[in-house]
């Protein structure tokens, strides 16, 4: 800590405080500038003690904002004292005791320096040149030399206190910065979460419940079976995507944690169902598996899901196609997810196509899939790449981190998981 030169408002009583401190400083001056080593009866002060408690004291008010100032003149004029005439006591001393005080109290910067040299010229001022020194002198002089060293040491007390206090305060208020700044990341984390869930849950649902209605419109006159078949999946798809959005927004209004979800998240072991819920919307899914099966974490299971899940719904909505692929390759230490078809569309940009799914509308905006797909397989350290192929189509791609591979692992080479019809 350095030097301060001007300080801020003072609180209020600090006048009174002052005045009392002075006041003290300057009766003590005078009292000691009336004792004498031969026991003689005190007097009346004299011109000499006066001078010497004037000037100590009129420093002392501003010796926090010259600490090093007021210092200097309150050591010089009880250096003077004895030249005075003037015994050298601890008492008319005392404002250079005050002084040494305040100056460590304040600041690092030369206090040691100054009380010590503070020490040092009161001890050889008050140290006499000729004659035998005897026991009661010593003590004496010994006791005008410590004094500024025991003021400084609980002058510095004090400081390195008001030091540990400061830190204290400081560290706690980055601590509420710090866990607001952390409160306000989980909560846009949070957001995105939900976003992401919702979008996938909404878009796959309506996606396919858009795909049924087309189909029945299509064959409403030719095939009546045909259409009362996929009016009937039509109600299970939106009977199932209410109650899907049913249970999200019942998370969201719950006031505290959930105790446990009501069912397990989604994983690759409901993929032949997704694939299924696909094929009845007329997309057409074939599925392999190829390299060593592992358990996955849950989080990389979800995330494998919901990209299957998302691709498959983009194919649907903008590839114009009826036919999709879907790729898992197991490696060492990672799982390679891809959905591929052979679609003339894209699926950031919808177009018209004939394909049953198709959208009905070419204006519609760019939606959030592809970004929800990224940051899902960021999330759990994979990487997502997406973009069309150069044979035709459009190509998803997703590589996420597996854990170590355990003995309870089966292979499956090049196994076909199934066909969705």
């Amino acid at each position: 800590m350095t030097h301060r030169g001007v300080e801020g408002p003072r609180p209020p009583g600090t006048g009174w405080r002052e005045a009392a401190i002075t006041g003290t400083a300057f009766a003590l001056c005078l009292l000691g500038g009336v004792l004498h080593d031969d026991g003689r009866t005190l007097a009346a002060p004299s011109a000499a003690a006066y001078v010497v408690a004037v000037v100590s004291c009129a420093v002392l008010p501003l010796r926090h904002r010259a600490p090093l100032a007021a210092m200097a003149v309150t050591t010089a004029a009880g250096v003077l004292a004895p030249a005075l005439g003037l015994l050298l006591s601890p008492l008319i001393v005392a404002p250079a005791v005050i002084t040494a005080h305040s100056l460590t109290a304040r600041t690092e910067r030369h206090a040691v320096s100054a009380v010590s040299l503070t020490s040092v010229a009161l001890l050889v001022a008050s140290t006499p040149l000729l004659g035998a020194l005897s026991w009661k002198d010593a003590s004496r002089i010994g006791v005008v030399a410590a004094f500024p060293l025991v003021a400084g040491v609980l002058g510095h007390s004090a400081h390195n206190r008001r030091a540990y206090l400061a830190a204290v305060e400081e560290r706690a208020k980055r601590a509420e910065e710090s866990r607001e700044g952390e409160a306000r990341r989980r909560v846009a984390e949070e957001r995105v979460r939900i976003a992401r869930e919702l979008h996938d849950l909404v878009a796959h649902q309506i996606t396919l419940a858009n795909a049924q209605a087309t189909v029945a419109a299509h064959l409403f006159d030719a095939r009546p079976e045909q259409t009362r078949k996929s009016l009937k999946e039509l109600v299970e798809t939106t009977a199932h995507a209410l109650d899907e959005l049913r249970a999200t927004v019942g998370l969201l209004r719950q006031s505290g944690d959930a105790a446990a979800p009501a069912e397990p998240a989604p994983g690759l072991a409901r993929l032949p169902a997704l694939l299924e819920s696909f094929g009845r919307a007329g997309l057409q899914v074939t599925a392999h598996q190829q390299g060593i099966v592992r358990p996955l974490p849950p989080g990389v299971d979800l995330t494998a899901y919901r990209i299957i899940q998302e691709a498959l719904t983009n194919v649907t909505k903008h590839a114009g196609t009826s036919d999709a692929r879907v790729q898992l390759t197991w490696d060492t230490d990672y799982l390679t997810v891809t959905v591929a078809d052979d679609g003339r569309g894209n699926p950031t940009t919808p177009e018209p196509s004939a394909g049953p799914g198709a959208s009905t509308r070419a204006d519609r905006p760019p939606g959030y899939g592809l970004i929800g797909m990224r940051e899902r397989a960021t999330a759990v350290g994979g990487h997502l790449s997406a973009g069309r192929r150069p044979e035709g189509g459009f190509l998803v791609s997703a590589r996420l981190p597996l854990p170590p591979a355990k003995d309870t692992a089966h292979s499956t080479d090049h196994q076909e998981a199934g066909e969705a019809s």
